[in-house]
């Protein structure tokens, strides 16, 4: 069984097993494409509209975190119908984007394994590992300054993690 950003709820034999496989971007792709075809929506998603619709859900999700501070991972204090919510709104941001690359004609999957693959070659382990500092040298010339600015990160002091450069 499943659910879609609007709130549907489907289930077939093949969801299931899916289910106990691993949902792929692959499978969400499809799911969207045929959710939006079924209703006749595809006329309205543009790129543009796409991105403006995630951009949205983006500040949806960013209202959770809003007033809170820093949370530990896991989310401890955090009560059952929040972590709810939370999943929603993180659905709602995957399942738009997932919608955009695909009406992009862009491969989200490879697309991502090879933006890890650029982050590695510049961002460096044995330079990156455990630096806060913001990484101002290409990989080109990292590896001649390594001894004197193992330097890595983001400018707002957090670990780089690769997802968003």
């Amino acid at each position: 069984m499943s659910t879609t950003a609007e709130g549907v709820v489907s289930g077939t034999a093949g969801e299931e097993e899916e289910e106990e496989e691993g949902v792929t971007l692959e499978s969400l792709r499809r799911k969207m494409a045929d959710f939006a075809r079924e209703r006749d929506w595809e006329q309205f998603h543009s790129p543009r509209n796409l991105l403006l619709a995630l951009v949205g859900e983006v500040g949806e999700l960013s209202e959770i975190f809003q007033w809170k501070g820093e949370v530990p991972r896991g989310l401890p204090d955090w009560e059952e119908e929040e972590k709810q919510h939370l999943g929603e709104e993180l659905s709602d941001v995957l399942l738009y984007l997932v919608r955009l690359s695909d009406i992009c004609g862009v491969d989200l999957g490879k697309a991502a394994l090879r933006k890890l693959e650029l982050n590695a070659l510049k961002y460096p382990v044995q330079l990156c590992k455990g630096s806060s500092r913001k990484h101002t040298h290409s990989s080109s010339n990292a590896h001649s300054r390594s001894n004197e600015d193992p330097s890595c990160g983001t400018s707002e002091g957090l670990p780089n993690t690769g997802l968003h450069r």
